[in-house]
């Protein structure tokens, strides 16, 4: 039964995932996870399930969990990934919070819901080492690194991403946390066809790079991570650190180590950050892999 799933209350008001299907430690609900976005449980599912069952999930994660005002259900199954109120407020729009500093989440307007939950320990990261850094945030999506970064003391962010609209959301991150805008740039371009324009701005201290895996007609990160790598001595200042972020279940570290040392061999391991344990994954390389560099 579906609401057998074994998901996990929430540990405080911070956003947070509280049940982790896709990395198949639990036989039979590898097509399901639940996440605490306040005041909504978002319940993701991957594969088409038996509507009473599912609804019976909706009730008791809505019982248990009193701050709850909404339930929703995403068909990641289904072009688009639509959502669908279960339970309660038609909300599709709420402020999270991680590590104190706050999170526009959208839902129904696109597939993602505009923070990847998998990265917190790597905002965490980048809020403890911004200090007086000047950062170069590539793929930066809603500029979850770009919040942190600013919070944790950041001289200057460079937000890097080809939508317009991630990067609207993003400043709106900034703003909810009462940030000095002046402090971040936002620019809508190409990555592969902007490297000199990057440069311009440098060199960069921190560099963050989380690229998605695959992106029709623009990137198809197998093929294309290399030539970020091996522009990274024309972006960094000497001893700067350099986050490389691979999301891909085909593309394993060895992958991201291979190639940073066939492209850029000035770069030397410093350390590897992991998911929160909610993450967990059978077959580890499958789920989220960040290293950190530093560029001498």
């Amino acid at each position: 039964m579906l609401s057998d799933v074994p998901f996990q209350l929430p540990e405080n008001s911070d956003v947070q995932r509280l049940f982790h299907g896709r990395g198949q430690l639990y036989e039979g609900f590898e097509h399901i996870c639940i996440d605490w976005l306040s005041p909504v449980v978002l319940i993701t599912l991957y594969k088409e399930v038996d509507e009473t069952e599912l609804r019976l999930l909706a009730s008791k994660l809505a019982s248990v969990i009193p701050e709850v005002r909404s339930v929703q259900v995403q068909y990641r199954y289904l072009q688009q990934g639509p959502i669908e109120l279960l339970i309660g407020e038609d909300c599709t729009q709420t402020e999270v919070v991680e590590n104190s500093l706050k999170y526009q989440i959208t839902l129904g307007r696109a597939q993602n819901t505009g923070l990847f939950l998998d990265m917190k320990n790597g905002r965490q990261w980048v809020q403890q080492h911004a200090q007086d850094k000047r950062v170069l945030n590539l793929f930066s999506y809603t500029c979850g690194f770009s919040t942190a970064a600013i919070a944790g003391g950041a001289e200057s962010v460079f937000n890097i991403d080809m939508s317009r609209v991630s990067l609207t959301q993003g400043r709106e991150n900034h703003r909810l946390n009462q940030h000095d805008t002046s402090k971040v740039k936002f620019d809508a371009i190409d990555i592969f066809k902007s490297f000199g324009r990057i440069k311009k701005h440098g060199p960069y201290d921190l560099l963050i790079c989380d690229p998605p895996s695959f992106q029709k007609g623009s990137v198809d990160i197998e093929r294309d991570y290399k030539k970020i790598i091996k522009r990274l001595p024309d972006f960094m200042s000497s001893d700067g650190l350099v986050m490389l972020c691979l999301n891909s279940p085909d593309l394993g570290t060895d992958f991201l180590k291979q190639t940073v040392a066939d492209e850029c061999p000035s770069c030397h391991l410093v350390e590897e950050l992991h998911p929160p344990e909610v993450f967990r994954n059978v077959e580890v390389d499958r789920g989220l892999k960040v290293l950190v560099y530093q560029y001498k």
